[in-house]
């Protein structure tokens, strides 16, 4: 906080299911009042959030001013024998009851892939950065699909920690990690073909979007950035929680400022691909929720589609919710 700040009050605001959060309101020297957000993690993953939330907030603020909440620092401090990392950036109070309007925040975040790029045009993260309290592989690749092969395999490994293993599953993310991945993303480089690293948000989804009830202005918040190819940001919004963002108005705003990449046929199916790390990043951090078995699915479909494998189960269409129009509410909860 600026020098001279003095603290008024601390109350808890907003529901987390990995940190506690308050809304601190401080007297500045200049006789203004202000107030911050704070959020506050211990255990796994606590320094990537804190640390990667604030230079992702920082990163995207530069690039698309208002969008995200202005970051103002984040830190350590011992509570007791524990080490607590904290995130503060300023408050906003937001109405999150009202779907954003498709044109308007699908522009502002085009103009961030647009012009958020990597300074040495590799894919990755300088820092660490977490999508729940799941720690991101971020290091610095030329290919796309070596870095998101990295990230994939976090998730699988933390789902794997949680649920245990499960032998057809593990033989699906084999045979998708050594031949689906580098067919279906190395194709985006190869042939004379290039994409650009694009800043994403990186956890885009409708619980991390407000309206600002004071400006009437679209608020993205929680990010966990990474420069990714851009399509990497919608992966959630196939999952069986989405439940605005699937509408293909979004994508049809999106895409009149940035068209899909080529192979262009092949967008639905990158689509699938990417919502697998949501997915997994949910089933580890919210056991039974049926997740798993949706991307062993999925994984199916792709590996039928660009590298069948004799053994493998079949896909079945009758479990996949692109198909059926499933939806399944998102339910903040804890592991115990």
């Amino acid at each position: 906080m600026p020098d001279g700040a003095k603290v008024i009050s601390a109350e808890s605001c907003g529901i987390s299911a990995w940190t506690k959060t308050a809304k601190v309101t401080v007297n500045l020297p200049s006789g203004e009042q202000k107030r911050y957000f704070l959020k506050c993690a211990t255990g796994r993953g606590a320094r990537g959030l804190a640390e990667g939330e604030f230079h992702s907030a920082t990163f995207i603020d530069a690039e698309v001013p208002d969008l995200v909440p202005k970051p103002a620092g984040w830190g350590e401090y011992h509570n007791g024998e524990t080490e607590v990392y904290f995130y503060l950036g300023d408050f906003h109070d937001m109405d999150f009851a009202v779907p954003p309007e498709p044109e308007d925040i699908m522009s502002r975040i085009a103009k961030l892939h647009q012009q958020g790029t990597s300074s040495n045009g590799m894919f990755g993260f300088p820092v660490q950065t977490v999508c729940g309290v799941m720690e991101r592989t971020v290091t610095w690749e030329k290919s796309w699909a070596q870095s998101f092969t990295h990230q994939l395999k976090d998730v699988i490994q933390y789902d794997n920690d949680t649920n245990g293993p499960w032998p057809e599953f593990d033989a699906a993310c084999k045979q998708l990690i050594d031949a689906v991945i580098p067919r279906l993303l190395g194709a985006l480089q190869s042939d004379g073909r290039e994409i650009t690293p694009s800043l994403i948000h990186g956890d885009l989804w409708e619980r991390n979007v407000g309206i600002d009830m004071e400006t009437g202005d679209i608020v993205l918040f929680d990010p966990g950035s990474v420069y990714a190819h851009n399509e990497m940001e919608f992966g959630t919004w196939r999952c069986s929680w989405a439940f605005y963002f699937n509408s293909p108005t979004y994508m049809q705003a999106y895409q009149r400022h940035i068209e899909p990449s080529e192979p262009v046929d092949e967008w639905d199916d990158r689509n699938r691909l990417y919502s697998m790390h949501p997915y997994l990043n949910d089933s580890a951090g919210h056991p039974g929720s049926g997740s798993r078995a949706i991307t062993y699915n999925d994984m199916l479909y792709l590996i039928q589609k660009y590298a069948p494998l004799e053994g493998l189960e079949k896909y079945d269409p009758e479990k996949d919710i692109s198909v059926t129009g499933a939806y399944t509410p998102f339910v903040m909860k804890q592991l115990e």
